[in-house]
């Protein structure tokens, strides 16, 4: 019922930008945080910023001052903004859509794009 669709990875030299694009649809009411995960080979998935409803943001503190998480609620979209990146950055970046209510249900899920690749060269 809820499709979350990324774009906008790529390569990039060490010291680039990328600019990443989640859009969520589907018979969405609401959603209530929208945020940006990665998994890089053999490490854990980890949470990179997120943003909730009435844009309170919070970031981890390997990307704070480097990246910038925002979001068009009326379109059900978030963004994160890469400036200065690293090659640490490398991963695949998954954005989750979490707390959603549709339309036909008040009862809340979480959803999940199926990633999109950002590889940092030095």
């Amino acid at each position: 019922q809820v499709r979350v669709v990324e774009s906008g990875g790529g390569l990039v030299r060490a010291g680039g930008s990328l600019r990443l694009s989640c859009a969520a649809s589907g018979s969405i009411f609401s959603i209530n945080i929208m945020g940006w995960y990665r998994q890089a080979p053999g490490k854990q998935r980890e949470l990179v910023a997120y943003i909730t409803e009435s844009n309170y943001t919070n970031y981890a503190d390997s990307v704070k001052g480097r990246f910038t998480i925002s979001r068009d609620n009326a379109k059900n979209t978030v963004y994160l903004q890469m400036n200065s990146l690293k090659p640490e950055d490398t991963a695949v970046y998954y954005c989750n859509a979490e707390r959603v209510v549709l339309t036909s249900s008040l009862v809340p899920h979480d959803y999940w794009g199926q990633g999109t690749q950002v590889t940092v060269s030095s």
